[in-house]
């Protein structure tokens, strides 16, 4: 077959764009009124880029244009299942989601502060991590006072909730 019949778009490879964070199969898509904000003004960055490229050159466009429209795609689900948890209205004499808790680590004085937060909003620099990890799991309805112990693969990590907000 001669090239001549070839449509030149069907020779573009899809483009590998990363998968968002992690939420595992049938778990709820909790997000903090502060992680839908995040999650809207992140649809707004790409919308505007996606304008930019439509009003630019054709030079290699057409991948980017792809790239950014699967982000929308998977950035759209995450805000159509977002189940928002106002974190004001939640008993604070547990850990929740939304709560930040202050840990202190092993029998030492050294102490943590962490929020849990939705997938989409994890960041440890940031002290956030989220409701679906391994610490924020166990960390789920402890009291002030009461100790959380993470199974590792060589041990285990104990903190102790000290505070909660």
């Amino acid at each position: 077959m001669s090239r001549a019949f070839i449509n030149e778009d069907d020779l573009v490879e899809s483009p590998f764009v990363p998968p968002r964070a992690d939420l595992p199969m049938g778990e709820t898509n909790y997000v903090t009124p502060e992680g839908l904000e995040a999650l809207m003004k992140e649809k707004e960055e790409l919308l505007a880029r996606l304008k930019e490229l439509n009003e630019g050159e054709e030079h290699g466009k057409l991948t980017a244009v792809k790239i950014i429209h699967i982000e929308l795609q998977m950035l759209e689900n995450r805000i159509l299942t977002a189940n928002v948890v106002e974190h004001e209205e939640q008993d604070k004499s547990e850990v929740r989601f939304g709560s930040t808790v202050t840990l202190q680590i092993g029998r030492g004085k050294k102490t943590r502060k962490l929020q849990i937060v939705g997938v989409d909003e994890a960041d440890l620099k940031e002290g956030k991590i989220a409701f679906t990890s391994p610490l924020g799991k166990v960390m789920m309805n402890k009291k002030i006072g009461e100790r959380v112990v993470l199974k590792l693969e060589h041990g285990e990590s104990i903190f102790k909730v000290l505070e909660i907000e």
